[in-house]
């Protein structure tokens, strides 16, 4: 199986804390990965290195064996990544159209093509079971509505490697059943999945391996068959 990405001996300090350290890992294309472990264990800031949001002090990235270097969020978009953050990244006062399409506006000549931007909006809304009105404004969407916008925006930019952050945290069941079933969707397709999860029987429910994070390090790796709550427990702990 082909390697989507890999993270080799990454390390990032902030004044005071050391966020990641000589963290690697490896995602195949089409599985879902998990990285679990407590807040504040360092999880969000290695992929938000790997989505380009901050800039690594040591280690290297591979995406499809290559090494790359991101200095912003748009590297990583063009290199096929993209990030559904925990904390949504959308502007209320635009339409849900807005901002899927914000930094990748279609053109038609010097003007944005809104048509174009629609039926694609619409046609992918349909595609992956995630209906939504591109003409209403966001502020008035739930939790689990604008995450629809979220994922949208990042399958509009053409990510093949999807980073989720915390996907099932604050919303109903119907919308996590929702989440089950993309995730499936996307795998299908050939895409891969890295899920930041703090939920471990959802964890152990989607995922094809499990990295668990403590202290900023890799403490344990496992494959889904050999995974359980105890297990990634213990080595959430370690030290």
């Amino acid at each position: 199986m082909s390697v989507a990405v890999e993270l080799r001996h990454i390390s990032k300090r902030f004044p005071g804390v050391i966020a990641n350290k000589d963290v690697s890992m490896k995602v195949e294309t089409g599985t879902v990965h998990a990285l679990v472990g407590e807040n504040g264990a360092g999880k969000s800031t290695v992929m938000k290195i790997l989505y380009g949001m901050q800039r690594p002090d040591s280690g290297e990235i591979l995406v499809n064996g290559k090494e790359v270097h991101f200095k912003n969020p748009n590297d990583a978009i063009d290199a096929g990544i993209g990030m559904v953050h925990q904390h949504f990244m959308l502007a209320d006062n635009f339409t849900v159209l807005e901002n899927i399409i914000l930094g990748s506006e279609p053109k038609h000549g010097a003007t944005i093509d809104f048509a174009a931007a629609r039926k694609k909006i619409v046609e992918m809304a349909a595609q992956y079971g995630l209906e939504i009105n591109p003409d209403v404004l966001v502020e008035g969407l739930g939790v689990g509505q604008r995450q629809r916008v979220e994922i949208l925006k990042v399958l509009f930019r053409g990510a093949n490697i999807l980073i989720f952050d915390e996907p099932t945290r604050g919303i109903d069941v119907g919308a996590k059943g929702e989440i089950y079933r993309l995730l499936n969707e996307l795998v299908e397709q050939g895409k891969s999945i890295i899920m930041i999860s703090s939920e471990l029987p959802e964890v152990l429910g989607m995922s094809d391996r499990v990295y668990v994070v403590s202290e900023g390090r890799i403490t344990g790796e496992l494959p889904i068959e050999e995974a359980t709550q105890e297990k990634i427990m213990h080595m959430a702990t370690a030290q």
